[in-house]
């Protein structure tokens, strides 16, 4: 009986950590979550006004296609594609500068994290953590800073 409590605390408290790092995804899958700057202005990755939960950027990596299909999630804009990828898995990829670089905020993942260059024809962003994210969209801030910038 004492087993089967500590599995279900096990799982209590294991759920909401994969939940809230993003760790699993499905289908090569990994959303990027930005964030904008109310009524501030960007100091390095720090807001001086108000950070705000912004789009939600999703990259679907096809290997064996070397394509990236992305897409921002809520949104009527249409998906996306870079292609000539060279593609390690969903977390690790890189793409050139394509006909629709400009829709996209980055055109490499590195250990599932976007990679931002300002040479890209790219979108700028300011990225959070999926729990950082959730937690604004509630209308609750743990900082004023993004993850990257």
């Amino acid at each position: 009986m004492i087993v089967k409590w500590v599995l279900a605390a096990g799982v209590v408290v294991l759920v909401p950590f994969v939940w809230g790092t993003d760790r699993v995804t499905l289908q090569s899958e990994r959303t990027v979550y930005t964030v904008e700057c109310v009524n501030g202005a960007w100091a390095g990755n720090r807001c001086s006004g108000q950070l705000s939960a912004a789009a939600r950027y999703r990259y679907r990596a096809l290997k064996n296609r070397g394509e990236v299909l992305f897409w921002v999630l809520g949104s009527p804009e249409p998906s996306a594609k870079l292609s000539q990828c060279v593609i390690q898995d969903g977390r690790n990829w890189t793409c050139p500068a394509g006909p629709e670089a400009a829709k996209s905020i980055t055109l490499a993942l590195v250990k599932g994290q976007p990679v931002h260059n300002v040479a890209w024809p790219t979108r700028p962003f300011y990225s959070v953590s999926k729990l950082n994210w959730t937690l604004l969209k509630l209308g609750l801030k743990l900082s004023q800073s993004a993850d990257t910038a």
